[in-house]
């Protein structure tokens, strides 16, 4: 059920190329941080959506671009660029979602499904599990829907979501744990088979 997913062109994991824009947009070419908008700008909007800013992803995302782009100068020398901005767009969703006061159910977008033909009664059954999943984490409380998303919709490492999530790396070890089991007892058997473990 859970599934790694390679990154894409514009989701490429950073390193030389995210340093080098960045110490050009530090320099002075706006140029450079266009760069590290395309490459981002992707993930950025389905981590917002994923974590649920819904109709705001938009703004949020554009909000957080803003943000980083100001805040570059207290960006640490060989930091890791992805998740010091997933940090960001993750606290500007936060802001909106507490602005807004409202509750509503997190809509979580899965991977695309395969471009192999698939049998209709699978493709039906694939489709139910799916929607079964999703329905289960949406039930869950806010902080266990928000581990999930970066571990398993958004593939981050467990240092990466430590860092978009600000909890300490221990925090999130216990609460992936804890929330793994709380999904599995929300799931028919068969499928709580299929969520796995960290």
């Amino acid at each position: 059920m859970w599934s790694r997913r390679t990154p894409t062109d514009n989701e490429t994991t950073d390193g030389p190329a995210d340093a080098e824009a960045v110490a050009r947009t530090r320099a002075g070419e706006q140029d450079a941080y266009a760069i590290l908008v395309a490459r981002y700008g992707a993930l950025a909007h389905r981590t917002a959506h994923l974590l649920g800013a819904g109709a705001d992803t938009e703004d949020v995302v554009q909000e957080a671009f803003v943000k980083a782009y100001r805040s570059l100068g207290s960006f640490r020398e060989g930091a890791s660029f992805r998740p010091w901005l997933l940090r960001i767009v993750a606290n500007e969703t936060s802001n909106a979602r507490r602005g807004y006061r409202r509750r509503h159910a997190l809509e979580l977008r899965l991977a695309e499904p395969d471009v192999e033909p698939v049998e209709p009664e699978r493709a039906a059954v694939a489709a139910d599990d799916r929607a079964r999943l999703l329905a289960a984490v949406n039930r869950l409380s806010y902080r266990d829907r928000q581990v999930l998303t970066c571990r398993y919709f958004l593939d981050l490492s467990e240092a990466e979501t430590a860092e978009v999530l600000a909890w300490p790396r221990g925090s999130v070890k216990s609460r992936l744990s804890r929330a793994i089991v709380k999904l599995r007892r929300a799931l028919p058997a068969r499928l709580a088979e299929e969520v796995a473990g960290d």
